[in-house]
C-alpha cells in the first residue's frame, strides 16, 4: 500500500466540533503549577480493599518539559487526589520511550507501576525497532486512553519562511540541508515530519532529541529553525513570538490556533497526523484494580476544568475503555507499520 492512499484515513479520532478557546488562558506551566484541590471531587469508584497502600509511580519515556509530560503530571495530579496516595512522575527519557516501557514490562504487576502509553511507544516502535524490550500487546494491560492532539510546524523567526509552501521552497533549495528537531528516534515528531516530507516530496535532515522539552528550547533558541512541535508544548513560544506556527497536522485548525492554518489546506492535500496518550501498565494486573484506575481517569477527564486545560493547550480528551484501548493499539500497529515501510524508516 502506498502511504499517499494510506494518509486520507490515518484519523485517530472521529471528526469533533470546533471550539474556540480563549487566549486568555494560562501557559502551560501555570497550568501545571496550579493546585487541583479546589476541584477534587470523592471517588464514588468501589474501593480495592487495602489499594492503593503507598505512593504510585507514573513513568513516562520522554523528558520533562515536553507534551507528555504535561499530560501525566495533569492526569497524575488529580489521580493522587481521588486515589489518595502520591502519584510520582518518572521521567526516563531514552529510544522513544523503549526504556521505560521496558521497565514497566518488567515490573510487578502490584498496581503501583504505570507507564504514559503513547502513540510512538506502543504503536510505532514496534515497527520501528527490531529488538523492543517488550511487546505492545502481551506485556502490558491497558486501562484507559487520555487525550488526542496534533503536532504545529514551526520555525525560529530567523527563518525566512513564512508559510508551509515557504518552507518547501526552503528545503528544496537546500537540498536536503534543512534540518528539524524531533523528541527522539520514532517520537511522534519525528514520523510526523518524515510523513510531511514523503507527501511533500523533500528531503530535510532529522536531529533527535531526548524529548520534546530540550528539542523545542534549541529550536525556540535558533540553534535548529524547524520542528513539529505539540501544540501543548509549543504554545508558550509561539504566545511569546519566540516560534512561528505555519501549519496544523490535524484535519481541522485546532482551537488554540484557529488563525493557523492546516497543512492540509497550506500546500499539502491529505496530510494529517494526530498524537495520543493513555496509561497501561504491566500485564497481570488484579481486574479490580484495572477498574478502579478506569474509572477514575473518565471521571477526572469528563470534569469540565480537566476538559478546559486540555483544550486550551490543543489536546481533545479521549477516553477509552480497557477493553477499546487495547483494540484500538492493535490497530495503531498495523496503521503505523504502514507508514514505516511506505517511508523506509528504521532506527536500527
Amino acid at each position: 500500500m502506498m502511504l499517499l492512499d494510506f494518509v486520507p484515513h490515518i484519523r485517530l479520532h472521529p471528526k469533533r466540533p470546533r471550539y474556540r478557546m480563549p487566549w486568555a488562558a494560562p501557559l502551560a506551566a501555570a497550568l501545571l503549577a496550579a493546585p487541583c484541590s479546589a476541584f477534587a471531587q470523592p471517588s464514588t469508584t468501589p474501593p480495592t480493599p487495602g489499594y492503593p497502600a503507598k505512593p504510585l509511580r507514573f513513568m513516562l519515556g520522554f523528558a520533562p518539559g515536553g507534551a507528555s509530560d504535561i499530560v501525566a503530571r495533569i492526569v497524575g495530579g488529580r489521580l493522587s487526589e481521588v486515589l489518595g496516595q502520591p502519584v510520582v512522575i518518572d521521567n526516563r527519557p531514552a529510544a522513544s520511550g523503549s526504556a521505560a516501557a521496558g521497565l514497566i514490562a518488567r515490573s510487578p504487576p502490584d498496581g503501583y507501576s504505570m507507564l504514559l502509553a503513547a502513540t510512538s511507544t506502543m504503536a510505532v516502535n514496534p515497527s520501528m525497532y527490531r529488538n523492543l524490550p517488550y511487546d505492545s500487546l502481551k506485556d502490558f494491560t491497558y486501562v484507559a486512553n487520555f487525550v488526542s492532539m496534533p503536532n504545529v510546524l514551526v520555525v525560529h523567526p530567523s527563518v525566512a519562511a513564512k508559510s508551509v509552501l515557504d518552507v518547501i521552497a526552503l528545503a528544496k533549495a537546500e537540498g536536503g540541508k534543512l534540518t528539524y528537531a524531533s523528541a527522539g528516534i520514532g517520537s511522534a515528531n519525528h514520523f510526523t515530519a518524515e510523513m510531511f516530507g514523503y507527501l511533500a516530496k523533500i528531503k530535510m535532515s532529522h536531529i533527535p532529541y531526548k524529548g520534546g522539552g530540550p528539542a523545542l528550547i534549541d529550536v525556540a533558541g535558533g540553534q535548529v529553525p524547524v520542528m513539529f512541535a505539540t501544540i501543548v508544548s509549543g504554545i508558550p513560544y509561539m504566545k511569546t513570538g519566540r516560534l512561528r506556527p505555519l501549519g496544523v497536522t490535524s484535519a481541522e485548525r485546532s482551537p488554540s490556533l484557529p488563525d493557523v492554518p492546516t497543512i492540509a489546506e497550506a500546500g499539502v492535500p491529505g496530510y494529517e497526523s494526530t498524537i495520543w496518550y493513555g496509561m497501561v501498565m504491566p500485564a497481570g494486573v488484579a481486574k479490580s484494580i484495572v477498574s478502579r484506575l478506569s474509572g477514575e481517569v473518565e471521571k477526572i477527564l469528563g470534569a469540565q476544568d480537566v476538559k478546559d486545560r486540555f483544550f486550551t493547550l490543543g489536546a481533545n480528551t479521549f477516553f477509552m475503555t480497557p477493553e477499546r484501548f487495547t483494540t484500538y493499539v492493535r490497530a495503531e500497529i498495523k496503521k503505523w507499520r504502514t507508514v514505516v515501510e511506505a517511508t523506509g524508516m528504521r532506527a536500527d
